[in-house]
């Protein structure tokens, strides 16, 4: 029988257990949005895939200026970013473990204050989210966005194929793009807010085309079997409202992507950090539409990842929270041992207390 701890090849990645860490903001980037020392301890304290994750899948990660949404997030678009993700990736491998790269654009959930020149954010739509970000200061609500011009579309698609190489430079085992959540790519999917009219807008074809050629462009740049995709079908994150039909549009999205091959889907049940049975969804027949590996999210825990991948609901299983407050979780859900509590008032920003502060496990006492 298959367990959460066996080995797993998804495309071209070899991974020594299907236990993953879930991208996890922390707003702890240098200025610029260039990754640092602390930040490369914080993964390398959860690599080794013995004690901590089999695939680390990291922050996610702004693929130029105007995608960025939130106070000192990392970047992914220059050579002082690629420099300082060499930091993370070559710790992560130094422990044995394995990492892709979240590649992430905000799209409407932004602020001025973190805009190049205080200009509007980008968006499938000029309507406002009804959602807040972090900035200096603290929380605050999103700022107004401005709708794409059709002629600017494709130079957005130019830039998660350059992130996706600077990622791969950076010595990254792969990319995960970020549909999920809200952010730019989910606005384009979603009626609810997709209000266009150009072949960017409209029809459930229409509405998919700006993943489709994303995921082209990536997989043309790095290949299908390292990249991933994240989504999520039925959250309500970043006051993105629900689809008419999501079932259609994403087992549509899944059948137009399965020429690419893609290394693994990662998806999120129900509403992300919160019920899992928040809207109706079968996500069984969702993945009958995808051939890759098969990663659920959202509210597991032991017995539950446990019980997927030994019944074949899934091939990995990633947890969030539970990684943040135990650097060691890997071991903890092998030896069913007692989980840290995590400390929600040190989440974003900072320093190392709440970040690489938590204790392992003690070691067994030798004779």
């Amino acid at each position: 029988m298959t367990t959460l701890f066996d080995p797993l090849r998804i495309g071209d990645i070899e991974l020594a257990t299907r236990l993953v860490m879930a991208p996890l903001t922390r707003n702890r980037a240098s200025p610029g949005q260039v990754p640092n020392p602390l930040m490369a301890q914080y993964y390398a304290q959860r690599a080794n895939p013995a004690t901590g994750a089999g695939l680390i899948v990291s922050e996610a990660t702004q693929i130029s200026p105007e995608a960025q949404g939130y106070l000192d997030t990392p970047g992914i678009y220059n050579t002082a970013q690629v420099a300082g993700w060499r930091l993370v990736t070559d710790a992560v491998h130094a422990q044995g473990g394995r990492i892709v790269a979240q590649l992430w654009h905000v799209g409407r959930i932004s602020h001025m204050s973190l805009q190049p020149g205080g200009q509007a954010p980008v968006s499938s739509t000029a309507r406002t989210a009804s959602s807040k970000t972090f900035i200096a200061g603290g929380f605050a609500d999103v700022s107004a966005p401005r709708a794409l011009r059709t002629d600017e579309i494709a130079g957005v698609v130019a830039q998660y194929r350059h992130a996706a190489l600077m990622a791969m430079e950076a010595g990254f085992d792969g990319v995960e793009v970020h549909g999920a959540n809200g952010y730019l790519i989910e606005q384009f999917l979603r009626d609810s807010i997709n209000d266009r009219t150009d072949l960017y807008g409209g029809s459930i074809e229409n509405r998919c085309r700006f993943l489709l050629e994303v995921m082209q462009a990536v997989t043309g740049a790095i290949g299908g079997g390292r990249t991933g995709l994240r989504l999520s079908p039925v959250t309500p994150a970043s006051g993105a409202g629900p689809d008419s039909d999501p079932q259609a549009l994403y087992e549509y999205a899944l059948a137009q992507l399965a020429p690419l091959k893609l290394a693994y889907l990662h998806v999120v049940e129900g509403a992300t950090g919160g019920p899992r049975d928040i809207a109706p969804f079968d996500y069984a027949a969702l993945r009958r539409k995808f051939h890759g590996a098969w990663m659920v999210n959202n509210g597991y825990d032991r017995a539950m990842a446990l019980r997927a991948v030994a019944g074949g609901a899934a091939d990995l299983v990633a947890f969030g929270k539970a990684f943040i407050a135990n650097p060691d979780l890997g071991r903890r859900l092998r030896e069913d041992a007692p989980l840290n509590a995590l400390d929600a008032t040190t989440l974003y920003g900072g320093g190392a207390v709440g970040y690489t502060s938590y204790p392992a496990l003690a070691e067994p006492a030798t004779a």
